[in-house]
């Protein structure tokens, strides 16, 4: 098709003659770029040194030492990369603004496979034999129902109990925490998800989360309190998301697909292999090499998140021992974060918060528009994919 040139300008002249004269009909109005809605941090969150291991580091040399004097039945635990003690005097320092908060005087670390039941039968024999204040596990209040479901559950419940799904007090309260923490997107992302892992937990014949059961049941039969010390997963899921090129969020999504529909003999291979590998550096090696951009908001934020969690909640004010029960490939993170704290990040710097959206109407139009065919294209692949597996949960 031939493309015809630009008529000519009318000349200075014409405009000084009609000086714009449908003003009074259409008054001119100032362009506002569209912002998009995503969580931003206040401070920035620095992840550990390229070649950072805990297990060469001085903090696992005293800690394998303190432990083989005063609870040498866990020495093979330590041995495993699984447990390291990390006492008060290696945190960083406690914030001003918090001069009044007094730090736990040991952290305990516990690290886990999701899928691996040797890794409940650790938790108890942890918690059991330290008798800790508090146990602060790998979850939120979004994924705390998976403490209360059973071991024994049928396959055709673990769909709502894995770690994506939406467990808690009550659906429609988990649906609409979803949507009001992450919104739609996350929402969407985390029900894929949760097909997606229950199609692992199908495979192997194991739901997730075992641990997080033993957790809970050991807490309470010694008298410690269970904290949630994850950030919301629906933070996460939307910090992941938004960080992602379109082509990335295609091969994403591409990819978990693959997964949903893969044989289960793959999904015992892969988590076969997961479990024998104990390099603190999987994780990271996994995401890096695939989708970089997530290392920071599936990685790095939480590790910090969950350490904060584990010295500076208010659940942990004061008292004297508390258990952390969390994935093995969070282990390096939460580590570095603990002993290189200077006491210059809050929680509200790692949850983040949405920033204000453009209320004109080509912003909230374009943005609609947006949605509509988001949620449209995701919601085909979500009823897809239920039709396609309903029989099986």
């Amino acid at each position: 098709m031939a493309i015809l040139p630009s008529p000519p300008l009318p000349s200075s002249s014409f405009f000084k003659s009609y000086p714009k004269p449908f003003n009074f009909l259409f008054p001119p109005r100032p362009h506002k770029p569209i912002k998009p809605i995503t969580f931003t941090c206040a401070a920035s969150i620095e992840p550990p040194p390229t070649g950072f291991d805990f297990r060469s580091s001085d903090v696992f040399s005293l800690s394998r030492a303190t432990i083989s004097e005063s609870y040498p039945e866990l020495l093979d635990l330590v041995d495993m990369g699984c447990l390291i003690l990390i006492q008060k005097e290696q945190f960083g320092p406690v914030p001003k603004w918090r001069a009044g908060f007094v730090e736990p005087e040991e952290i305990w670390l516990l690290g886990t496979t999701h899928i691996d039941r040797a890794s409940a039968l650790h938790v108890d024999r942890v918690v059991r034999a330290l008798r800790p204040d508090n146990v602060v596990v790998e979850l939120c209040r979004s994924r705390a129902g998976i403490m209360y479901t059973s071991s024994n559950t049928e396959p055709g419940q673990w769909l709502r109990s894995n770690m994506f799904s939406l467990s808690g007090a009550e659906f429609v309260g988990a649906v609409g925490r979803s949507i009001s923490l992450g919104g739609q997107t996350a929402l969407a992302l985390r029900l894929l998800l949760a097909v997606f892992s229950s199609k692992i937990s199908l495979d192997v014949d194991r739901p997730f989360g075992d641990e997080f059961r033993a957790a809970r049941i050991a807490s309470e039969e010694i008298g410690a309190q269970i904290v949630l010390g994850d950030r919301p997963i629906e933070i996460t899921l939307e910090k992941a998301w938004n960080s992602l090129r379109w082509t990335e969020k295609l091969s994403l999504v591409g990819s978990v697909v693959r997964g949903i529909t893969s044989s289960s003999d793959s999904s015992r291979d892969n988590v076969k292999e997961s479990s024998r590998d104990h390099s603190p550096y999987q994780l990271y090696e996994k995401l890096s090499s695939s989708y970089p951009s997530l290392l920071q908001p599936l990685v790095h934020e939480r590790d910090t998140y969950l350490a904060w969690s584990l010295k500076r909640s208010k659940a942990v004010n004061n008292c004297k021992r508390v258990v952390g029960v969390i994935g093995k490939g969070h282990l390096n993170g939460v580590i570095y974060a603990l002993v290189a704290d200077q006491g210059d990040l809050r929680f509200r710097d790692l949850v983040g918060k949405k920033p204000s959206i453009d209320n004109g109407a080509s912003g909230w139009i374009g943005k609609f528009l947006r949605d509509l065919v988001r949620d449209t294209l995701i919601g085909v692949l979500l009823w897809e994919l239920y039709e396609q597996f309903k029989s099986a949960f």
